[in-house]
């Protein structure tokens, strides 16, 4: 069943057909939302909302087959306005189990080194704005593309474009050492 006939069901009052597409969906979400807000916590708290606002407008939900866009715009709009209460921008630690791939050969020190330059990144990826950020992860770790990455921001491809050409310079320059994004 295709997650617009999953909606149809919900709007018809379908409990099962909710199940199904939070049991779909909740992962991804939930990564996504935690990657925002940094805090998992927060994230559980916010994918639950996301799903709530889901469920309440499937009535109104246009059948278009952008579900996934459609559902990333909720998330993402809830987590903006969590770090905007909150006032601060964190970026949640890697997972080692997830992001650590050790080689073969890796020497001792190979973990530190890695675990440094992930602070680093998370650290450079803390200090971009919300927007921005919200483009560098719909990008990296949901794999949309610009084009769906407009569709869930309700921006234009070309704003996408922007967006991210500007996070990952600032990244570059952050990175690089120099600090200067300008």
């Amino acid at each position: 069943m295709t997650d617009d006939e999953l909606m149809e069901r919900i709007a018809r009052g379908d409990a099962g057909a909710a199940r199904i597409l939070v049991e779909r969906w909740e992962r991804p979400v939930f990564a996504f939302v935690e990657r925002m807000v940094g805090s998992r916590e927060e994230a559980q708290d916010l994918s639950q909302e996301v799903f709530l606002r889901v469920c309440a407008s499937a009535r109104r939900y246009d059948r278009k087959g952008r579900f996934r866009s459609w559902l990333f715009r909720i998330a993402g709009n809830l987590a903006r306005t969590s770090l905007r209460r909150r006032k601060i921008l964190r970026w949640v630690p890697f997972r080692p189990e997830i992001h650590d791939r050790k080689g073969g050969g890796a020497r001792p020190d190979d973990g530190v080194e890695r675990e440094e330059e992930r602070s680093r990144v998370r650290a450079a990826l803390e200090r971009l704005p919300a927007r921005q950020r919200q483009a560098v992860l719909l990008r990296r770790f949901e794999e949309m593309s610009y084009r769906e990455i407009a569709s869930t921001m309700k921006i234009s491809v070309a704003a996408v474009e922007s967006l991210l050409q500007r996070a990952m310079k600032a990244l570059r320059a952050e990175l690089s050492g120099n600090g200067e994004a300008g």
